[in-house]
């Protein structure tokens, strides 16, 4: 199908408050595992139903609609319903500040799962199950492909990753961290790109992720952020640009790289959401297109994030700008890729009609001069479901490698 529910669980609606306080995810205690939670989550989303766009909120046979308000509320009842008191601690759940090495602990835990153990063991235990999930199995249990792309440090090959992780969904979110950390371990993307951000997520990923440099579009509420792996990578500058007319706080993401010897330049973007917003997000669409033509020409360009386009909307504009490709579409519209939004496979919310949609894309602007970045190859990631019974996200992750050619 080429539509989807109005509102989306981890989305925005117009006349919603943007930056809600969404402190909710202390990751142990709050996983649920098989059976158990999947009814928990069925029974949850039964009560939340809704939904469209990029992380639209999925319908239900009620067709009632709700906002994404409610999510996040939800995601706040959740936390005191954990009896996360961060009054009564010294260290926040999830969003913690790093300490020394000889100290240092995940800043991930709950008081209520702490009634046998000390928070200091069990912060120390939580750190090391992710930390263990991030570095990964051994090499002789890995994939060909899995090898060949954590052996890349030497080659001069680009790896990117885009991915809407679906931070505000506060189910099963230590497995689900846990499965991220895992994913991106594996593969190790030279650039990574991700939307829906929160905080106590962020916090996570930097106290594990030690070898990426990371830049965020915001510091509350639910964010864009751009991973850079520091021996690969080269940071020069970044920016943030506001769309003047959001109503969900949404912005695009710049960064300026070195790669190789190659200037590059990074954006990502969550454009507005909901059916109802679709003159929004081509507004905002139009203006991510004006910054990427408009980047230094000896740059590279590659854009990556969670678009919310249907196809009708891109011709609406009379399709991509001069110069400006779909990589998707540069590749051969390779079907085992075009949907990355798809309620027939992904079941995270539950929705009454299959859904599938291409929500996140990724653009290329080559350079004028030098050489020139041609994709190589495009894949989904995070289609295994965990053992809680969930996905890491709603949204497949897009794994692209491009190589340099001469111009």
């Amino acid at each position: 199908m080429e539509d989807k529910p109005e509102c989306s669980p981890s989305h925005t609606c117009p006349g919603e408050p943007v930056g809600s306080n969404i402190n909710a995810s202390c990751l142990v205690g709050t996983k649920v595992e098989g059976k158990a939670g999947k009814k928990k989550k069925k029974n949850k989303k039964r009560q939340e139903t809704s939904g469209h766009g990029g992380r639209q909120m999925k319908t239900h046979s009620s067709g009632a609609n709700t906002s994404h308000q409610e999510k996040t509320q939800s995601a706040q009842q959740t936390s005191v319903r954990s009896t996360c008191d961060q009054s009564i601690q010294t260290e926040s759940p999830l969003s913690q500040s790093v300490q020394t090495e000889s100290t240092q602990i995940a800043p991930i835990q709950c008081v209520h799962s702490l009634s046998t153990e000390s928070k200091s063991t069990q912060t120390r235990e939580t750190s090391f199950y992710l930390h263990h999930a991030y570095l990964g199995k051994s090499i002789t249990d890995q994939s060909i492909d899995e090898q060949a792309t954590q052996s890349s440090s030497s080659s001069k090959q680009l790896t990117v990753i885009s991915w809407n992780i679906d931070g505000l969904d506060t189910e099963n979110v230590y497995a689900r961290a846990k499965g991220l950390l895992s994913c991106l371990g594996k593969h190790r993307a030279d650039v990574v790109l991700l939307q829906e951000l929160i905080p106590p997520c962020l916090k996570v990923l930097q106290n594990v992720m030690k070898d990426y440099e990371f830049l965020q579009a915001n510091d509350e509420g639910y964010f864009t952020g751009i991973l850079l792996r520091k021996d690969r990578v080269q940071f020069i500058q970044s920016n943030i640009v506001k769309y003047p007319t959001t109503e969900m706080g949404r912005n695009l993401l710049i960064a300026s790289v070195n790669f190789l010897g190659h200037p590059l330049c990074f954006m990502t973007s969550h454009l507005e959401s909901c059916k109802s917003a679709s003159q929004e997000r081509l507004n905002q669409l139009r203006r991510v297109w004006k910054w990427i033509k408009e980047a230094p020409q000896d740059q590279t360009v590659i854009f990556g994030g969670d678009t919310n386009l249907r196809d009708w909307e891109v011709k609406k504009l009379g399709e991509l700008p001069d110069g400006i490709s779909d990589v998707w579409e540069m590749l051969g519209k390779p079907e085992e890729c075009r949907y990355t939004w798809d309620t027939s496979l992904n079941d995270n919310y539950e929705i009454s009609n299959s859904i599938r949609l291409r929500f996140d894309r990724v653009f290329l602007r080559k350079a004028t001069e030098g050489a020139q970045l041609q994709p190589e190859s495009m894949a989904l990631i995070g289609l295994e479901k965990l053992k809680c019974d969930y996905f890491i996200s709603d949204h497949w992750g897009i794994l692209c490698t491009f190589s340099f050619g001469t111009s």
